[in-house]
């Protein structure tokens, strides 16, 4: 009996708990918030690890300074959030790619010798006012792709090349590019320049600019003041409608100019606006043009596509007059120097007018 006992009470154990366990309200679940998406700086990568030691004892651990080109420095691509300790004996500075915000007045205080820097694709959105001027043998300076709005102060006065495209520059400051007597190169392209910053003085000092990128503004009128020594000068894809009688007389150096994407009309063209003497390449693609525009017989490459020209003579258009060769000539300076025509885009029908291919005879491609 007791062994029966023994073995019963065990069991009516197990079944009491059962039945208990039954009864219990189930444990209410806990409610887990949703994570807070990180807002900046959080969200920036965390910094690369320092690389390893340098040969170098001066070389910043987070950049890298090549044994065989101890004047250079890369520090690009490392999600740094500012410039780090520059030595004295670096000309060359690579900083493109990282998160950097601004440029302190000590940026840059030990390395006075720089040549190069490039700041491309950071988020700068203040430049302190003497962090530029005391870098006299600067010559290139990229700062492309950041957060600016306006050009910065005390541009050193060696500068050759300065790139400045696709920020959000609206404003230049009155005398910013007059001590750049040696600037050949200004890009500002893919920015937020519109006509009111531009007057007769804006560009004064820049003596011997050769190429002015202005693509990809907000301007609605030619720019004055641009300087007469430009051989390139980019207009893409601002909102000009017409060009001052005489625009371009005092540019005996343009070769090349770009007003593709524009509102360009007939009407707003005067009859010898391209008749520019040493202009060889000319775009007026994706415009409103109805004709083509009288230019020079010394342009080699015209592009005139997706306007709106429904036919074209080749007599009016020939700067030179086709009696002046009726004959084949061996003297090529007599025939316009046209050598690419593009015309795809417009209310063309084929064939191409014989009084086009007459005059223009060194013509090797027509896109039409």
């Amino acid at each position: 009996m007791k062994v029966i006992a023994s073995l019963i009470f065990p069991l009516i154990l197990v079944l009491l708990c059962e039945v208990n366990g039954q009864r219990r309200r189930p444990p209410k679940k806990r409610v887990t918030p949703p994570p807070v998406e990180p807002v900046e700086p959080t969200d920036l990568p965390p910094p690369l690890p320092p690389g390893p030691p340098s040969i170098f004892p001066d070389c910043p651990r987070e950049c890298f300074c090549p044994p065989d080109f101890p004047s250079a420095l890369y520090c690009d691509s490392r999600n740094l959030r500012k410039v780090p300790t520059i030595p004295y004996r670096i000309h060359y500075l690579y900083l493109q790619n990282n998160f950097i915000e601004d440029l302190p007045e000590e940026s840059f205080k030990n390395a006075t010798e720089l040549r190069w820097i490039n700041l491309d694709n950071n988020r700068i959105k203040k430049v302190d006012k003497r962090v530029l001027d005391k870098l006299e043998s600067l010559v290139f300076l990229y700062m492309e792709k950041n957060h600016l709005k306006e050009i910065p102060n005390n541009l050193p006065p060696n500068l050759e090349q300065l790139r400045l495209s696709r920020n959000r520059i609206s404003k230049i400051a009155p005398g910013a590019f007059n001590k750049l007597e040696h600037l050949i190169l200004l890009d500002l392209h893919n920015n937020e320049l519109n006509d009111a910053v531009f007057n007769k003085n804006t560009f004064k000092g820049l003596k011997n600019l050769m190429q002015l990128n202005l693509a990809r503004n907000i301007l609605r009128k030619m720019p004055p003041g641009i300087p007469t020594a430009v051989h390139q000068l980019f207009l893409d894809k601002n909102n000009i409608t017409d060009i001052p009688n005489n625009y371009f007389k005092d540019f005996p150096n343009l070769a090349f100019l770009r007003l593709n994407y524009n509102g360009l009309t007939d009407k707003g063209l005067p009859k010898n606006s391209f008749n520019i003497t040493n202009l060889l390449v000319l775009h007026l693609a994706h415009n409103k043009l109805t004709s083509v525009p009288f230019i020079s017989p010394k342009l080699e490459h015209l592009y005139l596509n997706d306007n709106s020209i429904e036919n074209i003579n080749g007599t009016e258009i020939c700067p030179t007059s086709l009696f002046t060769f009726q004959e084949p000539s061996s003297d090529l300076d007599n025939v316009p120097h046209l050598r690419y025509l593009r015309l795809d885009g417009n209310h063309l029908k084929p064939p191409i007018p014989l009084d086009l291919m007459m005059c223009f005879r060194l013509l090797q491609s027509v896109i039409f």
